[in-house]
């Protein structure tokens, strides 16, 4: 299965705030800029190129917060799984859209491997860290902010191995965030 990051971050590389907001995100860059074709940066296309997402209970509490309309729901109707070995039920207003899991990732990405799912979207800094020491993030797309936090939830937490990122792909949007595409190479 392919497992790829799609995700933002502050220009100094994190994704929320000490206390986990992430309301920059919407205060960042030139929030006047005709983004024409680009309003989404990209997200419907690579949101319609996955068939599962698997994120962490912290992601999942984010989201929760944001309380999302139905009709603005941003993950079509994919399977969502959320890590936890501590939770049982997501949100009242995530049930059903939610599953909650918890165990061994590796077995979690081949039960659902083996359940025909060909490509997971992997979010959440602390279940990104893990995927990546497991060696299985083949992908990772990454939106810079034009913003400095100074502080904060980092994308990355420690990792196990050096981790070689190639074939770069790059698109600077009118709103002056910058996204790059890599693919993960582990040799």
């Amino acid at each position: 299965m392919k497992c790829s990051v799609y995700i933002a971050t502050s220009a100094d590389g994190y994704i929320a705030t000490p206390d986990g907001g992430v309301d920059w995100l919407h205060t960042a860059g030139n929030t006047d800029a005709d983004m024409g074709e680009n309003l989404d940066m990209g997200f419907a296309d690579f949101i319609n190129s996955v068939d599962c997402m698997i994120m962490g209970r912290k992601c999942m509490e984010v989201i929760s917060s944001f309380d999302i309309p139905a009709e603005q729901w941003p993950y079509r109707d994919i399977k969502i799984y959320a890590l936890s070995n501590s939770l049982t039920q997501p949100p009242a207003n995530l049930a059903g859209k939610v599953e909650m899991v918890a165990g061994d990732i590796q077995a979690l990405v081949d039960k659902l491997s083996e359940q025909g799912l060909k490509h997971a979207y992997i979010d959440g800094g602390a279940t990104i860290t893990s995927f990546i020491n497991l060696k299985l993030i083949n992908e990772m797309i990454i939106t810079r902010a034009p913003v400095l936090l100074g502080s904060g939830i980092p994308l990355f937490g420690k990792l196990n191995h050096s981790v070689k990122l190639d074939n770069a792909e790059s698109v600077a949007f009118a709103n002056d965030f910058i996204q790059v595409k890599y693919n993960v190479n582990y040799t």
